[in-house]
């Protein structure tokens, strides 16, 4: 983890994958007729390796998301607090067509919230991960001018 300057914390890969596992729904980014479009989803990671999603053969987040590149993001927030943190992922969502695959991203614990039959899934590998946290207000980093200098010049930054 390190700080970009700016109150934020951007996270490592592992703190990345450990908040993934603990959202219990996530946003698939995706684009639909050449919009911009996003979805909650449930969701679990298989391994350190890839989001699988389950939904509904035919769906039209099934068809969206064949083949397309997609990000996946998850993040909690404490309004009061003013805190939280966000994971994005990114990779090329391909759907599951392999029996035997198939047969054993089923028995991964993923349940379904929406009502009906959700019997096809999607996998995205994890091709990026990049997070970043708002910590509490007493573990924020005091800046001064001095170690300001030469932050958030790069063109990278970040907002929550």
């Amino acid at each position: 983890m390190r700080s970009t300057g700016d109150d934020l914390e951007i996270l490592g890969r592992e703190e990345c994958l450990a908040l993934l596992r603990s959202a219990p729904v996530g946003r698939v980014v995706y684009t639909d007729q050449a919009l911009p479009a996003i979805q909650p989803v449930t969701f679990v990671l298989d391994g350190d390796e890839a989001v699988v999603i389950r939904t509904a053969p035919g769906s039209k987040l099934d068809a969206a998301l064949r083949g397309a590149i997609v990000a996946f993001e998850v993040d909690a927030f404490d309004p009061a607090a003013r805190t939280g943190w966000s994971v994005t992922a990114v990779g090329q969502a391909r759907a599951v067509t392999d029996p035997a695959e198939a047969a054993r991203v089923a028995r991964l614990p993923l349940r379904p919230w929406a009502p009906g039959p959700r019997d096809h899934f999607i996998r995205v590998p994890l091709w990026r991960v990049t997070g970043r946290r708002i910590p509490a207000a007493g573990e924020r980093p005091v800046l001064t001018d001095a170690n300001r200098c030469g932050q958030g010049h790069s063109g990278d930054h970040h907002s929550a």
